[in-house]
């Protein structure tokens, strides 16, 4: 089976949290296809970003820092063709316990942040002729209970339901769609699956055998900014692996 190639010469793509993990392949896959990519995160972090990459520091759970960073981008580089909207995540957290600090800062970033980001893109990219395609990195947490990642659920929830409004609203100049992702496997991966034998346990479970990889990603992101999406907006894509496996098997099995 052949690979899929993509053709992004001279346009300009924003990747959010695109310094690392998941966010640094997307970005890399892009610039592989021919685009300008700039990233943003709220510093550069500790592996050096390459020299093609545009950078703008931002906390993005600032609305005003988060159009800033945007208008900053359309400035320099003159447009803005595809905005990723990657930066998100959670720690793992106790529901009865986390503080509500805690909690408005996870729905901040996995929520609030894409939503302004999105919502200065959408201003620019309806003035350009070819108009612009915002895809939203969410998560299978919110399709089912999401124990320990409670508000990181809820907020991946409300910005599916964003992704179908803005698609709606923001017809036809803009493309908005939603990639709902399973498992990744990242640096951070011990973080919440454990040691090397524990993540092997874990992807025994998922019916393609492995976790996603951030290339995984990355192509349904460039699939999904492309022409070859062109008539695919308000979309989620579920990007799991064949899904959880019904628990009563295993009790069935025992």
């Amino acid at each position: 089976m052949g690979t899929a190639t993509f053709d992004f010469g001279e346009q300009v793509v924003l990747v959010t949290g695109g310094t690392k993990g998941v966010g640094r392949g997307i970005a890399t896959r892009f610039e592989a296809a021919g685009a300008r990519v700039v990233v943003c995160a709220r510093s550069e972090g500790d592996v050096p970003l390459p020299e093609t990459w545009g950078f703008v520091a931002a906390d993005l759970r600032d609305g005003g820092q988060a159009w800033a960073m945007v208008d900053e981008i359309v400035d320099r580089y003159g447009r803005l063709d595809a905005v990723i909207n990657n930066a998100g995540g959670s720690p793992p957290a106790d529901t009865t316990t986390a503080t509500p600090r805690f909690s408005e800062r996870i729905v901040a970033l996995n929520l609030l942040a894409p939503i302004y980001v999105s919502q200065r893109a959408n201003r620019h990219m309806q003035s350009q002729v070819d108009g612009g395609v915002i895809v939203n990195i969410g998560s299978t947490a919110a399709q089912r209970p999401a124990p320990t990642v409670a508000a990181y659920g809820a907020a991946k929830a409300g910005l599916a339901n964003f992704t179908m409004t803005a698609a709606q609203e923001w017809a036809p100049k803009v493309r908005v769609n939603t990639i709902t992702a399973g498992l990744i496997r990242t640096e951070q991966a011990a973080l919440h699956y454990g040691d090397a034998e524990s993540i092997t346990r874990v992807e025994q479970t998922i019916p393609v055998g492995r976790m996603a990889t951030p290339d995984d990603v990355a192509d349904v992101c460039l699939y999904l900014a492309s022409s070859a999406a062109a008539y695919v907006t308000g979309a989620n894509l579920v990007l799991h692996g064949g899904g959880d496996r019904p628990a009563f098997l295993d009790a069935l099995a025992e």
